[in-house]
């Protein structure tokens, strides 16, 4: 993993857009790459899980999966969101296999032991014998469930696995502050507003093609039609996201031609026909414009597979379904032109002659500041 090319790749990522190259093959389809790569990036940082909305009333808990390991998200009852390994501290068995209310206790299906909604654990049956449901050597106080540092931002539950990382409003200052104008309440638009898809490639792939413009003419030429490349601008700072942003947004429209949803409130100028596109690093992808805001989040499934979880939010709860069916289909459109990118890049990979490929200075900036951010953490985990 620390052969000179790989070491020496690392260093040439890190030289300024118009000499650096991008990331080797390796980083996208070795095995052992991507297992240093989830614990050095994915794990190290705040990363997106899923979002609120999974879990919108007190009780409600759901399974899931991430780079192999058992959470389970659920809803207290301050209403407050958190996220626990999906695991027994007795003998580690998986606790919740599939979405459901929590009504009581969460209880283990092996020895059913019992916790609160809190994580606490309230009960341990039988655990000093038939009929004695305590034992000095049980100290329930210290055997809660293991709960995994999460923080909410704009309805994606974020958590770092490590613990480690600063403080979600500390690392994501910059990017908070930029958006605040959109700091205000959203609604999801129910079921008729999500949906997933699986691509065939590395995650940082569909990354990097996110962050950047440059392929709308060929890749999207309908979006292209009225939000051209010439309308579109690099978001960049090093360190911390990348993306693009349009000056020619035009609200969705309904069949009268009026606008379909109504606007956040009290935006400035800057939205009525803007709009941006951010990768919050590593795996989260948002968008924001005047009448509606999306999240992406990627699940990183191994090296070389990734589902795409993509949410859509409204500035009311009351905005019409079938509208927002239609908003959803024509969003999937788009992001369905990108597939055939990101796996043909990701089948790229296997060229044993690729050297990382080079940046455009001008275009690719956004994507040259992932590949950065990426080199970064690889280099400080290795230190």
């Amino acid at each position: 993993m620390d052969s000179p090319t790989i070491l020496n790749n690392i260093k040439s990522v890190q030289q300024s857009v118009d000499k650096a190259n991008g990331l080797s093959n390796e980083h996208y389809i070795d095995p052992l790459m991507f297992k240093e790569e989830s614990e050095a990036i994915i794990k190290s940082s705040w990363s997106g899980i899923a979002v609120s909305a999974d879990i919108p009333n007190i009780g409600d808990a759901k399974p899931l999966d991430f780079l192999g390991i058992p959470l389970l998200l659920i809803r207290d009852n301050d209403f407050r969101v958190r996220v626990f390994e999906n695991i027994c501290r007795h003998r580690g068995m998986k606790l919740i296999n599939h979405p459901k209310k929590i009504e009581g206790a969460i209880r283990c299906p092996y020895h059913s032991w019992c916790y609160a909604k809190t994580g606490d654990l309230i009960s341990t049956p039988h655990v000093g014998g038939p009929g004695k449901n305590l034992h000095r050597s049980i100290a329930k106080e210290d055997l809660g469930l293991n709960e995994v540092r999460s923080y909410v931002w704009r309805d994606v539950i974020f958590v770092n696995i490590s613990g480690k990382a600063q403080d979600f409003d500390d690392t994501h200052a910059e990017l908070i502050e930029r958006w605040s104008e959109f700091d205000c309440p959203m609604y999801h638009g129910g079921e008729d507003s999500k949906f997933s898809l699986n691509l065939a490639s590395n995650y940082k792939l569909v990354v990097e093609n996110y962050c950047e413009s440059y392929h709308l003419p060929w890749v999207h030429p309908g979006l292209n039609s009225y939000s051209r490349l010439e309308d579109h601008y690099n978001i960049v700072d090093y360190g911390k996201f990348s993306g693009q942003g349009t000056r020619v947004y035009e609200q969705f429209k309904g069949k009268d031609g009026q606008a379909a949803f109504p606007d956040f409130p009290n935006l400035s100028g800057k939205w009525s026909e803007g709009a941006e596109y951010i990768a919050v690093y590593p795996n989260v992808l948002l968008g924001v414009q005047r009448d509606h805001t999306f999240a992406i989040i990627l699940n990183p499934m191994s090296y070389n597979e990734t589902m795409e979880h993509i949410h859509f939010y409204y500035a009311t709860s009351t905005t019409d379904a079938k509208t927002r069916k239609i908003n959803a289909k024509q969003w999937k459109e788009v992001f369905e032109e990108d597939i055939f990118v990101v796996q043909g890049m990701q089948s790229g990979r296997y060229a044993p002659s690729f050297d990382g490929g080079r940046f455009s200075p001008v275009m690719d900036k956004a994507t040259h500041c992932f590949h950065d951010w990426i080199a970064g953490k690889i280099d400080a985990y290795r230190s």
